[in-house]
């Protein structure tokens, strides 16, 4: 089995932050490159994660978004250029099968929190410049786009700003996947709304099933219903809090498999996907690190065909990046 996994947080939270300590071949976290070639990685999505506020304090971070930013991509830059013979980007669906031809895993760039944007629209096209790929649209913070998931419901609500709108299309015009994962409902509802203007689909990247686990971070099932109706994809997050609840701390193979079963029946096989967020949960997982993929992809052979499995451990993803980045 291949798998296209549309969220990580390896390059920001383990090799960044060690000041390059840590390398992306082989280290102790979630992922490396040697583990990921063993699981028959076809692509991984790097985000490039910029924490700030208490977030960034309580880790030791003072840069500024675009400062940090720059020390994430130099980081991501000098990986790719020492594991070229196991690592190639991918700016395009098209990149992902030739790379795939080449005996080579599929790395593409993500941002996590678009908080650099500060309100400028150029400053995507420049992203798009370095090869960012995927653009998740807050994090935990209100930025100049809109407002993140919420327990509070008047918060929750809220919508996309006038600047979010427009950074959604240009977004779309580029070819940048929009990624709604953290974003309120409200926001939700508005990237839905552009997304069926443009004809091109969005994801969740790496977010659950509220109706099984009532976080914020989840998905309604009506939103869930709309993913499945533009042709978008919800990639299913690995964290034990967004799939038990707060009972546990450990992920078992069975909760994935349940959020999955939930999902296809709320917005059909072809909204299935993979978003790990490997590198930037703490739970303890039962299959261990991404090495252990296959293990879950046997899980699921055992309520899904052959095909579906494909679909959710890779074919939907790569349709849908295929279809929203160029």
């Amino acid at each position: 089995m291949r798998f296209f996994d549309l969220h990580c947080d390896t390059v920001s939270t383990q090799v960044a932050r060690s000041g390059g300590k840590v390398r992306l071949n082989s280290n102790q976290g979630h992922l490396d490159l040697k583990r990921l070639q063993k699981s028959g990685s076809l692509a991984q999505v790097f985000a490039a994660f910029l924490p700030t506020y208490d977030a960034a304090s309580e880790v030791g971070i003072t840069a500024k978004p675009q400062e940090l930013f720059d020390q994430i991509y130099t980081c991501y830059q000098k990986e790719l250029r020492t594991n070229k013979e196991l690592l190639a980007p991918a700016l395009s669906g098209r990149d992902i099968l030739k790379n795939d031809k080449a005996g080579h895993i599929s790395a593409i760039l993500s941002i996590e929190d678009c908080v650099l944007l500060d309100g400028d629209l150029h400053k995507i096209a420049a992203l798009y410049k370095k090869g960012v790929r995927v653009m998740t649209l807050t994090w935990n913070y209100e930025n100049s786009l809109g407002y993140p998931a919420s327990p509070i419901p008047a918060d929750m609500e809220r919508g996309l700003k006038p600047f979010g709108k427009a950074a959604v299309q240009k977004m779309q015009e580029l070819g940048i996947l929009v990624d709604v994962s953290h974003l309120s409902d409200g926001g939700f509802y508005d990237v839905a709304e552009l997304s069926r203007e443009a004809h091109i689909p969005f994801a969740a990247t790496h977010s659950c099933a509220r109706s099984l686990c009532q976080h914020p971070r989840n998905l309604t099932d009506d939103m869930l219903r709309i993913i499945g109706e533009t042709g978008s994809v919800c990639g299913i997050n690995f964290n034990a809090y967004f799939l038990n609840g707060l009972s546990s701390n450990y992920t078992k193979i069975d909760d994935i498999v349940q959020c999955a079963r939930y999902i296809r029946d709320k917005a059909g096989i072809d909204a299935l996907a993979l978003g790990s967020d490997f590198d930037g949960i703490d739970s303890t997982l039962e299959f261990g690190d991404c090495a252990g993929l296959p293990r879950l992809a046997d899980a699921l052979a055992m309520y899904f065909p052959s095909e579906e499995v494909e679909k959710i451990c890779w074919k939907n993803a790569l349709r849908v990046f295929t279809e929203a980045a160029k």
